[in-house]
């Protein structure tokens, strides 16, 4: 009889036991968040001047749920990057089934925002309550990830929290690699949203090709 495990409920152990899943340290393994990002134009850069502005406005009013911070802030850093449009589309809560190889458990979850380009999968975004940390989403994206469709490319997602965002490349293989970018902080002097969505724009022209 197979066995159902929610994938909010796995955790890094379990994917390091049942997938052999392997964090690589080596800094060129992901380079590519960091490499020939494009520039914004200065109507990118007013709008997520915005998008930052009305995130902090948010803190005032806790708790910042994690459908808040996809409303807030997640849907329209897609919007400016116009991830709405072809040849892209977006599907949220997008179910995904991944087996446990060896044995009689399947992994169930729903992927936050999912980006397709045709069949491919460019792109998975998870979003958490903005108290949440990164680290208790990284597992339940890798296991997203790991039911991709394309084995053949690198697989790019990102972790929203609002207030913190890191992007995660997971190569399969046998074993499956991942890597982590740095973290970008909403609240950081500056506008680190700018680099947010320079890497977005960047890993789905990778991922397109």
């Amino acid at each position: 009889m197979i066995q159902v495990k929610q994938a909010r409920d796995v955790d890094l152990r379990y994917l390091i036991d049942n997938f052999g899943i392997e964090l690589v340290s080596d800094e060129q393994f992901f380079h590519e968040w960091q490499d020939d990002l494009p520039e914004l134009t200065d109507l990118d850069k007013q709008l997520l001047d915005k998008v930052k502005a009305g995130y902090v406005n948010l803190l005032n009013y806790p708790p910042l749920l994690e459908d808040v911070v996809r409303m807030a802030i997640v849907d329209p850093i897609l919007f400016i990057g116009d991830f709405y449009l072809s040849p892209f589309y977006v599907r949220v809560e997008e179910s995904v089934d991944i087996a446990v190889p060896d044995e009689d458990v399947t992994i169930k979850g729903r992927i936050d925002t999912l980006i397709f380009k045709g069949k491919l999968w460019v792109m998975i975004i998870e979003s958490k309550n903005a108290s949440f940390s990164i680290e208790e989403g990284l597992a339940q994206i890798l296991a997203y990830m790991l039911a991709s469709p394309n084995t053949e490319k690198p697989c790019y997602g990102m972790i929203a929290t609002g207030s913190d965002f890191i992007f995660v490349k997971l190569e399969k293989g046998n074993p499956p690699r991942y890597a982590l970018s740095k973290g970008f902080l909403t609240r950081n002097p500056g506008n680190e949203l700018y680099d947010v969505l320079r890497i977005l724009k960047r890993l789905t022209q990778i991922a397109s090709i």
